[in-house]
């Protein structure tokens, strides 16, 4: 007869679960038969509106114990994160509040305070990057942070960008980095010194995908930059910020108006920072063309809407 090894299994399963609940109860954890225990969590202890919690709460839905969550929120706390740095953080990737903090947070943490920032500084990193408390210390972040030193020429650089720039640790050493950097050696036969130049303040530029960085380079070749000119690198970068369109609409209009001296190449033009340029071709005609920084603006949207951005 199967019902022996029916009530044998149902008991085994009774006792299973009596057992779970006990042990979860014992470290602590709140334990809730409700599936959705977690957007009550979330709206009470970090602060979430109740629609916030209802959207984050998904990718929460097996936890059956807030016996993580409150370790993960109690050490954020303890380094420094108010209530409006905690919730950054479980928005940008809910699943942070199922981390062990010991095996995956605190190494983070500590690594981070070994190069030297403050706890100030870590929390302003941690919330620009949030990606880092996903990466393995060795495999990821320690080739990460070598490749970037390498390329700016600094560790002070690195860290400034860390704690202010969101993509900073996100992009592929293997996948982007080398291949951008190779790319740009080999086959545009651009030195490497001329690139980090480049990066010390525009780091975002080795950052493209491949595909984006050959794309650029032959719309720089369309404009007739020399590739062995030192304005090749930086007529890349004026590309990739979508400077082009805004910038010849300026000079077009002061040829029309016969205020054009050109003196100055295109790829310098491209080149120089938005300040400069409003400062060299703009404010100086003002009074003359008072539309060029409305055709500035123009042109801006244009060449975000060719770019595909929204």
């Amino acid at each position: 007869s199967l019902l022996p090894l029916f009530e044998t299994c149902r008991l085994r399963d009774i006792l299973f679960f009596s057992f779970s609940v006990d042990a979860a109860a014992a470290v602590g954890g709140t334990i809730s038969p409700h599936p959705h225990f977690m957007v009550e969590y979330l709206v009470n202890t970090c602060g979430f509106s109740s629609s916030e919690a209802a959207k984050f709460s998904k990718p929460l839905a097996h936890l059956r114990s807030t016996e993580k969550p409150d370790a993960v929120v109690n050490f954020m706390r303890s380094q420094g994160f108010d209530g409006a740095g905690i919730r950054k953080v479980i928005s940008l990737r809910p699943i942070y509040l199922c981390c062990n903090v010991e095996k995956n947070l605190a190494p983070k943490f500590q690594f981070l305070r070994d190069l030297g920032l403050s706890e100030s500084d870590i929390v302003d990193a941690i919330v620009s990057n949030h990606g880092i408390l996903g990466l393995d210390v060795h495999r990821s972040i320690v080739p990460k942070l070598e490749m970037w030193e390498s390329l700016l020429g600094s560790r002070e650089l690195v860290l400034m960008h860390l704690k202010k720039t969101g993509w900073f640790f996100c992009s592929s050493v293997e996948k982007t980095l080398l291949p951008n950097l190779k790319f740009l050696r080999d086959e545009c036969g651009i030195p490497e010194e001329r690139v980090s130049l480049v990066l010390r303040s525009c780091p975002q530029f080795i950052s493209q995908k491949p595909e984006s960085l050959r794309s650029l380079v032959a719309r720089a070749d369309e404009l007739g930059v020399p590739r062995q000119s030192r304005m090749f690198v930086r007529t890349l970068v004026a590309l990739q910020m979508k400077r082009v369109i805004p910038r010849f609409r300026v000079t077009e209009m002061l040829k029309l108006k016969g205020l054009w001296t050109g003196q100055a190449k295109f790829s310098y033009i491209l080149s120089i920072t938005d300040t400069k340029f409003i400062e060299q071709f703009v404010l100086p005609h003002k009074e003359n063309v008072p539309e060029l920084l409305d055709i500035l603006r123009a042109g801006a949207s244009m060449e975000f809407a060719r770019s595909g951005l929204p």
